[in-house]
């Protein structure tokens, strides 16, 4: 009888990614909570919380790296981390410019971090707690392109932009739970 050496990693990689998508929920539920209020004035204090999400995101990227090397560190993952710290870089220079370039920059992260997420997420399956992160990702990239189109209205606002963070907290939450099951008990293969 022989047996996948991958399949005793996967718990340890579910238990990984469990604790780093609560973390990443916490995160996100605390982010729009304080910057909800602030979406009506681009200031420094909003630039920078702006600035703040993406560079979250490289931490929880690397952070993802580290977690699934014993399974094999997905390759975007790295795409994440230089896509993120270039939204960081091009957010507080957009903070400079105006609600429409910030905007626009936010649209185009979210839009390839969602194309990320979904490349991530797909193989991930067998780890279970991946439908929720399959869904984020689309609709990160829906998200992100009507940002961008809203960058040309009349009067653009960032409360959506903003808003943005409060489902993505829930499908890191629904994920975390459902990654508990494959924690404890192996991941079956069709369990998402």
């Amino acid at each position: 009888m022989t047996t996948s050496v991958a399949a005793p990693r996967i718990p340890a990689t579910a238990a990984g990614l469990r604790r780093l998508y609560f973390v990443r929920f916490v995160f996100a539920a605390v982010w729009a909570a304080v910057t909800l209020p602030l979406a009506g004035h681009l200031d420094p204090v909003t630039v920078t919380l702006l600035v703040i999400y993406p560079l979250f995101d490289v931490a929880a990227a690397v952070a993802d790296i580290r977690a699934s090397r014993a399974t094999g560190s997905p390759a975007p993952l790295y795409v994440n981390v230089a896509v993120s710290l270039l939204a960081a870089v091009g957010l507080a220079v957009a903070g400079t410019s105006g609600v429409p370039a910030v905007l626009r920059v936010w649209g185009a992260w979210a839009v390839v971090a969602g194309l990320v997420q979904l490349i991530v997420a797909v193989p991930r399956r067998r780890l279970g707690g991946q439908w929720p992160m399959i869904l984020s990702g689309g609709i990160s990239v829906l998200a992100g392109a009507s940002f961008v189109a809203a960058a040309s209205a009349d009067d653009p606002a960032l409360a959506g932009a903003i808003g943005y963070a409060v489902p993505g907290a829930v499908f890191f939450l629904v994920s975390a739970v459902r990654l508990g099951r494959a924690a404890r008990a192996g991941a079956s293969p069709a369990r998402a």
